[in-house]
């Protein structure tokens, strides 16, 4: 059956790139078959290389044509030459005592951004990045002290869950469940590269569309797009305030796309979709944790079928002055929701040890 979501943009790559050759890992359906068949058959080799590239690509993560063994060696650095897979390379990884991985991978033109993979005991998941740095600027996010530096294509975003996904395989021994598009950069921001990279996700590597999460600040045009889409793929929203006056104090986005227009879109795509909404909120100390703040949370999110994951801050180095909210603030502000029937939970802080927080790694990196 014809993914819903194929790639129509396959050879559409930017200078950044290094070179024309066509990315494998934005080419997820038909369009990727007839290159690769046209390619065969240039050199007088049969239809069904084309499936051995693929499922080297999609089932066994090959970063390089030389893992392709079941190909004729003279056919590999031709394949190389015409295509590219997209390498990335670990500028610096990070564990965790808490089994938190976190991966700075160096992308052909030098640019650094970040991917961590999360495990519990029900799941294992994967944070990745959409763009290099992020023009947004909100207050608490370690990633706009770098600004904007590029979009990501749709094969730099894939190729953190490839790579990611050899390192869940052979160090922790199990699949990645999830995925987040919660790293560094507004993924609807880049509607180009995340729609490409959620068609190879779901359709190459065959991640469920209900494991995969889209998180934005609140980009209303890019909202509605994922409405109109067929999958349900999950959708997250950076929110961290109830009341203008403080969302724009922490998250600039707020002027652009102010809360009553925020919820409004969230309204449309519930009424497309009929799926739950997350609503993420970062918890800082003396700055968004009152009561009343909960109260007027509840007030907002009155109607929609919503719910709160409470994040305790994770500091950066840019905001010396802030904390995260004591466990007795977070315990009356998760209470106050409760109380109003608003469903939530409090995000357990994971690789705090390793600055596994959106874009703290490459900020402690490079001073």
């Amino acid at each position: 059956m014809r993914n819903t979501l194929e790639d129509s943009r396959f050879s559409n790559t930017p200078a950044s790139s290094g070179g024309a050759r066509p990315e494998l890992l934005a080419g997820w359906g038909a369009t990727l078959r007839q290159r690769l068949v046209g390619f065969f058959a240039e050199r007088g080799e049969p239809a069904y290389r084309a499936r051995q590239v693929e499922q080297w690509v999609w089932k066994r993560a090959a970063r390089s044509f030389e893992e392709m063994t079941n190909l004729p060696a003279p056919l590999r650095p031709a394949l190389a030459e015409a295509f590219s897979l997209t390498p990335l390379e670990p500028d610096y990884v990070a564990r965790s005592r808490d089994g938190t991985i976190k991966h700075l991978w160096r992308l052909e033109d030098g640019e650094r951004v970040e991917s961590v993979l999360i495990p519990t005991r029900e799941r294992l998941t994967l944070c990745l990045s959409s763009q290099a740095g992020c023009a947004l600027a909100c207050r608490f996010c370690a990633t706009g002290y770098f600004g904007f530096r590029r979009q990501l294509r749709a094969a730099e975003i894939v190729a953190q869950y490839r790579d990611s996904l050899r390192v869940a395989r052979e160090e922790l021994g199990r699949p990645i469940s999830n995925v987040v598009y919660m790293g560094m950069g507004e993924p609807l921001a880049n509607l180009d590269g995340v729609i490409g990279s959620l068609a190879a996700l779901h359709g190459g590597f065959g991640l469920g569309a209900r494991r995969i999460t889209v998180s934005t600040v609140g980009l209303v045009p890019g909202i509605l797009e994922l409405a109109r889409r067929p999958e349900p793929f999950e959708l997250a929203v950076s929110l961290h305030a109830p009341a203008h006056e403080l969302r724009l104090e922490l998250m600039p986005i707020e002027k652009r796309y102010p809360l009553p227009e925020l919820f409004e879109a969230l309204r449309t795509y519930q009424g497309y979709k009929n799926r739950r909404i997350s609503l993420e909120y970062t918890l800082i100390r003396g700055v968004n944790d009152a009561p009343a703040l909960a109260e007027a949370l509840a007030d907002l999110a009155h109607g929609l079928i919503c719910f709160v994951n409470l994040i305790p801050f994770n500091p950066i180095p840019a905001r010396p002055e802030w904390g995260p909210s004591p466990p007795a603030a977070i315990e009356r502000f998760s209470a106050g929701l409760t109380a109003r029937g608003v469903g939530n939970a409090v995000r357990r802080p994971r690789g705090r040890d390793i600055a596994a927080a959106c874009g703290q790694l490459r900020l402690s990196t490079e001073g």
